[in-house]
C-alpha cells in the first residue's frame, strides 16, 4: 500500500496556517481591489475539492489504498480554500465567500473511468502548480505572495503522489492503464489548441446540469478564470510550454519511453489503443 508511506512523507512537510504564514507582514498598500477579487474566486474554486473527493471515493470503491490517500488530499486541498478565506477575513472581510457561494460548487460529477480521472487530476496538479507560481509573481502583497508559493508546492507534492498511483496502475493493469493515461495526456498537453483552460475545474462533468456543470461556471463570476489567466497573471505560451514539458517528462518516465512532443505521445497512444483492440497473438511453443 502507498497510503502509509505517503502519509508520513506529506505529514513531514505540512505547513501550519498560524505558524508558517507571515500574517504580520501584511502591507495593505500593496493589495488592490482587483487582486483581492481574484483571491475570492480562487478560494471558491479550491472548495471544489469537496465534490472531487466524493467523486474519487465513489469511483474507487474497489481501491481502499487510494481512497485512504484521499483523506490527505482532501484535507490539504480544503486547507487551501481555508487559508485564502482566512486572508480575506483578516484583510478584506467584505470579500470573504459566503457559505452559499461555496455550496454552489458542490454538485455530483457523472461517473468516469477511474484511470482516466487519475491522469486528469495528475495533469491538473501540474497545471495548478504553474498557475500558482505565476500568481505569486503577479501579486504584490507579501503575505498572499507567500501563500500562493506555499499552495504551489503542495500541488507539486500532490502530483507526485498521483504519479505513484499511476505507476502502481501500470504494474496492475499494463496497457489498459497506459492507454488511459496517454489518452488524457494528449488532451491535457494540447491546451494551446483550445480556447478553454484545460483543468478539472473547467471541464463539463454533469450532462444533466449543462451548461452549469463546471466548477468555474458556478462561481459568482464565471468568466473569472480566463481573465485571470490571460490578463492578470498572463499565463502565456512560455508558461504553457512548461506545463506541457512536465506532462511529457513524467509520462516518459512512467512509460519508459521518451516523448519530446505531443505528437510522439499521440503516436504511442494509438499503439496502446491498438494493443487493446488487437491483443498480440500468443507465441507458439
Amino acid at each position: 500500500m502507498l497510503y502509509p508511506e505517503l502519509f508520513k512523507q506529506l505529514e513531514s512537510v505540512r505547513w501550519d496556517m498560524d505558524k508558517d504564514i507571515p500574517w504580520q507582514s501584511f502591507d495593505a498598500s500593496r493589495l488592490s481591489d482587483e487582486q483581492a477579487q481574484t483571491i475570492k474566486m480562487n478560494a471558491i474554486t479550491e472548495w471544489s475539492a469537496l465534490p472531487a473527493t466524493e467523486m474519487f471515493l465513489r469511483d474507487n470503491k474497489d481501491d481502499s489504498d487510494f481512497s485512504a490517500f484521499m483523506s490527505i488530499w482532501f484535507f490539504e486541498e480544503q486547507k487551501h480554500s481555508l487559508v485564502l478565506m482566512e486572508y480575506l477575513k483578516r484583510f478584506r472581510p467584505e470579500l470573504a465567500p459566503t457559505e452559499q457561494e461555496l455550496h454552489e460548487v458542490r454538485f455530483e460529477f457523472d461517473p468516469a473511468p477511474a484511470l482516466e480521472t487519475l491522469m486528469l487530476h495528475f495533469c491538473g496538479e501540474i497545471r495548478l502548480n504553474h498557475w500558482y507560481r505565476r500568481a505569486s509573481e503577479w501579486h504584490t502583497e507579501p503575505v498572499i505572495k507567500h501563500i500562493y508559493t506555499t499552495l504551489s508546492q503542495d500541488e507539486a507534492r500532490h502530483g507526485g503522489a498521483y504519479l505513484r498511483y499511476m505507476k502502481r496502475a501500470i504494474n496492475n493493469f499494463g496497457n489498459e492503464a497506459k492507454a488511459a493515461f496517454t489518452k488524457v495526456g494528449v488532451l491535457m498537453a494540447s491546451a494551446r489548441r483550445t480556447a478553454q483552460a484545460l483543468h478539472p475545474t473547467n471541464l463539463h462533468v454533469n450532462k444533466d446540469l449543462f451548461p452549469r456543470d463546471t466548477i468555474q461556471s458556478r462561481l459568482p463570476n464565471p468568466e473569472w478564470l480566463e481573465h485571470w489567466l490571460d490578463t492578470q497573471i498572463k499565463f502565456d505560451s512560455v508558461w504553457e510550454s512548461k506545463v506541457v514539458e512536465r506532462i511529457l517528462h513524467n509520462l516518459s518516465l512512467l512509460m519508459d519511453r521518451s516523448f519530446k512532443s505531443v505528437q510522439e505521445l499521440n503516436r504511442f497512444r494509438k499503439e496502446m489503443a491498438a494493443s487493446l483492440t488487437h491483443p498480440a497473438e500468443p507465441q507458439a511453443v
